[in-house]
């Protein structure tokens, strides 16, 4: 058994005693696609890297692909592209100028890619464009006002694809520059508003620790998670799960025909 391993069986049995219920916000994520992706979606997902899922979840996500009648990734990494587990039909593209008519899919999803985004609202306008009236933009993004994007904004860049590596055993080239433009609850109802989204739903959810590897720390940060899971604290978990619906009277497709 390695070290990070020790760390980690370590870590499961801090987390049962001091915060028991807890789970990482990818489920969460996972159980709302899994609410709201309609038998025979077509389906667009943004920033889709090289899987829609964690690495442990990759089960899951293959029984969610298949559910969906078209489902095609963008991504402006070609590298990711190429490495994607389950997507057959990619385009590299900027989630700015996406490269598909208006009112085409079903479903919009980004898996923790907002934080990402320079220009939300160029970025959220497109996503509306490309959904059909009635059409859902759900994504898991996380928390402008939870401690690790305040710890991850003091953190210089040049520093944290390293942390990133050592915490989480990310690569290199799988850490990309953030700008949380779009990460409260206050601004993603201001930007619905100005784009004509409704607001369905932004869910605060709270997700594992982060620092299993530095087990003093890690009771800390359990024991302030366990305070964010009460309602007092909502507003300072560490993820969002918002789910936008393009209105029902929105103008329809243009016409032309199935373009699948």
């Amino acid at each position: 058994m390695d070290i990070r391993a020790a760390f980690m069986k370590l870590y499961w049995k801090m987390e049962r005693l001091i915060t028991p219920g807890l789970r990482s916000s990818q489920h969460a994520y996972e159980e709302t696609l899994r609410d709201h992706l309609a038998p025979d979606a077509r389906w667009l997902d943004l920033g889709c890297g090289h899987q829609l899922l964690p690495d442990w979840r990759e089960t899951q996500e293959q029984e969610l692909v298949s559910r969906a009648r078209v489902l095609v990734g963008v991504d402006y990494c070609l590298e990711s592209l190429k490495r994607h587990r389950s997507i057959r039909l990619k385009a590299r593209a900027d989630i700015g100028c996406l490269p598909f008519g208006h009112g085409i899919f079903d479903l919009v999803t980004a898996n923790t890619v907002v934080e990402h985004l320079d220009d939300p609202k160029v970025q959220f306008g497109e996503a509306l464009r490309v959904l059909k009236p009635g059409g859902l933009f759900i994504f898991h993004t996380p928390n402008g006002l939870g401690y690790p994007t305040i710890l991850a904004r003091l953190i210089p860049e040049a520093l944290k694809a390293r942390l990133a590596c050592i915490l989480e055993r990310r690569q290199e080239h799988d850490v990309f520059r953030t700008y949380y433009r779009a990460n409260t609850r206050g601004r993603i109802r201001r930007l619905a508003e100005q784009l004509g989204f409704d607001v369905l739903s932004l869910q605060m959810v709270v997700s594992s620790a982060h620092l299993v590897v530095i087990p003093p720390l890690v009771i800390a940060e359990l024991c302030w998670i366990r305070l964010l899971m009460t309602r007092p604290l909502e507003a300072l978990r560490t993820n969002i799960i918002a789910i936008l619906r393009k209105s029902p009277t929105g103008p329809s497709s243009p016409p032309g025909g199935d373009p699948w």
